[in-house]
């Protein structure tokens, strides 16, 4: 889909607007196949497909505070990964305020049955800010039963008292048990699937610890996780390393898949 089809989305602060227009911008003319796994708009994947594919998927969710945010962000991620074989997905999901948790963890569940049903592989999750909590928390909630991995960049794993948040975010809706039940941290439920942790070192203040405490739980709970901080990058440099054949991200997340694939 183009950006004038999409329904009007809640408006992004000014560097989250500068960071929209530079994720579209990274991926415009990046050819991708746009699959529906539901009826609405955001209800749709985009399929990149490699050469030669080795087996390996990503299903990526993007970020935008759970109220904004398109599939077409993540395009310029593909290029490295499907040079590798990795068939990468990025995907849609319903926003707030219209649709509350947990409508939106529901679209990832739908997106990852997708995956399952049409190309048949069990994938790797993963996902930037609010799409990093949703992939850690379908990885927490007995995600080694659906996933091989799981790569948040720069996720959301805790809210409420003690999270570092501010402002409780409008997704969670009216229900302060939400809280709990969307916190990652506080969801783990083995089998879990190995996790690969990556977070800028000048990421939001709160995000580096809620990381730090959320490896520690997984290894806690008997799983396997590993923290990547990547230096000098700030909450949105963070996702461009997604991107970068070169950066601290893309080889760390290849050794992982294939570690992860061959375990």
């Amino acid at each position: 889909m183009k950006l004038a089809d999409y329904p009007a989305q809640e408006p992004l602060s000014e560097a989250g607007q500068a960071y929209s227009a530079e994720c579209w911008k990274r991926s415009d003319g990046i050819a991708f196949r746009e699959e529906k796994y539901g009826t609405d708009a955001y209800q749709r994947l985009a399929i990149f497909q490699p050469k030669k594919p080795d087996g390996r998927v990503l299903l990526f969710w993007h970020g935008g505070g759970w109220t904004s945010g398109y599939k077409e962000w993540f395009g310029f991620m593909a290029p490295p990964l499907t040079a590798a074989g990795v068939t990468f997905v990025s995907a849609g999901y319903r926003l707030a305020p219209q649709h509350l948790f947990p409508a939106g963890l529901d679209d990832c569940y739908g997106a990852l049955s997708w995956i399952s049903q049409h190309i048949g592989a069990k994938p790797f999750i993963g996902g930037h800010s609010a799409g990093g909590h949703y992939a850690a928390l379908i990885g927490a909630r007995q995600g080694g039963k659906l996933v091989r991995g799981c790569l948040p960049i720069s996720g959301v794993y805790e809210f409420g008292e003690g999270s570092g948040l501010t402002m409780r975010p409008r997704f969670l809706g009216p229900d302060a048990a939400n809280d709990r039940a969307a916190s990652p941290r506080y969801e783990l439920k083995p089998p879990l699937p190995p996790f690969l942790v990556a977070y800028g070192t000048k990421d939001f203040a709160h995000l580096i610890p809620q990381a730090e405490r959320f490896v520690e739980a997984v290894r806690a709970a008997g799983g396997v996780a590993e923290a990547l901080p990547m230096e000098g990058r700030t909450h949105f440099t963070a996702s461009y390393a997604g991107g970068e054949a070169d950066g601290p991200w893309v080889s760390a997340a290849l050794r992982f898949m294939n570690s992860a694939r061959s375990s």
